[in-house]
């Protein structure tokens, strides 16, 4: 399970990474694109964010309950 976790929270975080770069692109980009895309990315932005928390969190307490 510990492999998972190690390769888990780096895939979380890049995922968290491309939905913040593709939403603050769509808001600067501006037009019909940002109009459509943009409130939608970041709506995306904070559940891949909470997903990647509860990943971490789980991480934690796995460890945390491994170690004794």
């Amino acid at each position: 399970m510990r492999d998972l976790f190690d390769i888990l929270i780096p895939v979380c975080l890049l995922i968290v990474l491309g939905v913040l770069a593709v939403g603050v692109y769509s808001l600067f980009r501006g037009g019909s694109f940002a109009r459509s895309y943009s409130n939608k990315l970041m709506r995306l932005r904070v559940l891949t964010q909470f997903i990647a928390i509860l990943v971490l969190v789980a991480a934690f307490v796995w460890r945390r309950h491994g170690a004794h």
